[in-house]
């Protein structure tokens, strides 16, 4: 069936530079239509991972940043750039006609598209490549072997009898009833089918030999590899205390972590978190939307202070007890008491808590005792060259990885799922040996008591915090500095500024720490960028 060609609108009506979203006349649907330079393009208007309205993130050149988790799309062709999101966009064929600008559509308006993606070919690749996890950093590498055009055979190995799933919505919407079962796989069945990518679930990996290209599942069989990526993650952290054996005490990792829970919730009246880590913080909220008196016992004596400072901390704090969360911070547990099952929690003073359920959230223990011949750091991360390479034919990405941070120059080690996407896809890319130095920029979102959070950049240590707009009001953006340097920034409200900060970042254009407290419009300098 030919497309129909429908006049949107004038030249003039569509800001150069920009991006606008347009109803599309005679079709139930829209487009987002950018012009750059200029020249118009139009998309899809909304964005693959979550639905996001793009027109309200960042176009930065060619690329359209999503506004609410940065996936990144070219504004010509639709093509996936960026991670979460894991399919295109539509694109369409737009042009002009003196001063109209015309639009060619389908009966249909499509809102994505897979991306172009190779079969499974052994007889003209006889190569095997392993991919050991299949969390976010396995499944971003193993589809973009695909897109990337390899055809030799992919082995996808997790220990986990679930296919790729949207790990973080976990501890968030799933956790709350709001998210089903059949939502939360990243790919169903077929598509694994469709390109040739072998699945081999429920094994644990007990041996991983770079020296002879080697990986041994826990049931015997030995897997051959000419490349392998190594991105397995870690398993919570669990506190060694009297009574940690007690039944309807949790740590969360995966879904099967998060199915225990829920079950156990439905039979409580009370929980106690334990960390007021990412993941805690999430839990008590999303406990405390099932219902349940949740309390937090933390060491530290504010929420968060040392990745955002102890104003922020405080805000978090804040929304988590107008919702009804109670706080033991500055506190320790020393001892779970119960007979077979938890009843209640002992703090280092003496405090007694009850619980009907306990949810541990400590962090995490690095799953990579499994590599061997590799010396590990301290962490127990593995060390990666700026191609996330840790030895010959082997790469790391995700948790598990150290690496270098372009912007810096120091070794870092980031736990955040988007990264671990990022470094999943470029990882692919040097498994076929194109020479991609990692330089993502990181980022990172929670949400949690009302906030929906964003943090971009990394920094471990800050000289000041500047703040731009209202943290008591929940509308602001705040930057780390380090001599002079803006290393990171977070906000809420503020979307489309994170958004900006990221694209400044990765182009190398941030302004320093004096143009930032001048008010410069960061907006503004995307545009000229």
């Amino acid at each position: 069936m030919s497309n129909k060609k429908i006049v949107i609108g004038r030249k003039d009506d569509f800001e150069d530079n920009a991006m606008k979203t347009v109803e599309v006349e005679g079709r139930d649907g829209k487009v987002l239509i950018c012009r750059i330079d200029g020249e118009f393009f139009a998309v899809s208007p909304s964005c693959t991972h979550y639905g996001a309205p793009l027109e309200k993130g960042i176009l930065s050149g060619d690329r359209i940043v999503c506004p609410w988790h940065h996936a990144c799309f070219s504004a010509a062709n639709g093509d996936l750039l960026e991670p979460p999101a894991f399919d295109s966009l539509v694109s369409y064929d737009i042009e002009t006609d003196g001063d109209d600008v015309v639009l060619s559509v389908p009966d249909e308006l499509e809102t994505r598209r897979e991306p172009d993606m190779s079969n499974a070919d052994p007889d003209s690749d006889g190569r095997t490549f392993i991919i050991a996890g299949a969390g976010a950093a396995g499944f971003a590498a193993a589809q973009a072997l695909r897109e990337y055009g390899y055809e030799g055979r992919i082995q996808l190995v997790t220990r986990e009898d679930r296919l790729p799933y949207d790990r973080p919505n976990v501890s968030k919407e799933y956790m709350r009833g709001e998210a089903k079962d059949e939502w939360m796989p990243l790919r169903g069945r077929e598509f694994y089918e469709k390109y040739g990518i072998e699945t081999i679930m429920e094994n644990e990996i007990v041996d991983l030999d770079p020296g002879d290209n080697t990986l041994t599942l826990g049931n015997g069989r030995k897997l051959r590899y000419d490349k392998a990526l190594v991105a397995t993650g870690g398993s919570p952290r669990k506190l060694d205390v009297p009574g940690s054996d007690l039944g309807n005490i949790f740590t969360l990792r995966s879904m099967g972590d998060g199915d225990r829970i829920i079950e156990s919730a439905e039979k409580a009246s009370n929980a106690v978190v334990v960390g007021s880590s990412f993941i805690g913080m999430e839990m008590a909220h999303s406990l405390r939307e099932l219902g349940l008196d949740v309390t937090v016992i933390g060491m530290e004596s504010v929420p968060f202070e040392n990745v955002f400072g102890a104003e922020i901390g405080e805000m978090f704090r804040r929304e988590h007890e107008r919702n009804g969360v109670k706080f033991k911070l500055g506190s320790k547990v020393s001892e779970f008491k119960g007979d077979g099952k938890v009843t209640s929690v002992i703090l280092d003073d003496g405090t007694e808590v009850e619980a009907g359920l306990v949810v541990v959230g400590i962090g995490v223990v690095l799953t990579t005792g499994l590599v061997h011949g590799l010396d590990l750091a301290k962490d127990g991360s593995v060390e990666t060259d700026e191609y996330l390479r840790a030895a010959r034919d082997l790469y790391a990405a995700g948790d598990i990885a150290s690496y270098i941070d372009a912007r810096t120059g120091n070794r870092v080690r980031i736990e955040h799922w988007r990264v671990a996407e990022q470094q999943g896809r470029v990882a692919a890319q040097n498994m076929l040996d194109m020479k991609t130095p990692f330089a993502g920029v990181p980022f990172f979102w929670t949400a949690q008591a009302g906030l929906n959070f964003r943090y971009v950049g990394h920094a471990e240590s800050w000289d000041e915090i500047v703040v731009r707009g209202d943290i008591s009001e929940k509308n602001f953006i705040a930057f780390y500095i380090k001599d002079g340097v803006v290393l990171a920034a977070s906000g809420n409200g503020r979307d489309k500024d994170i958004a900006a900060v990221e694209e400044l970042m990765r182009l190398g254009r941030m302004p320093d720490s004096e143009r930032v407290k001048s008010g410069v419009d960061l907006r503004e300098l995307i545009r000229k960028a």
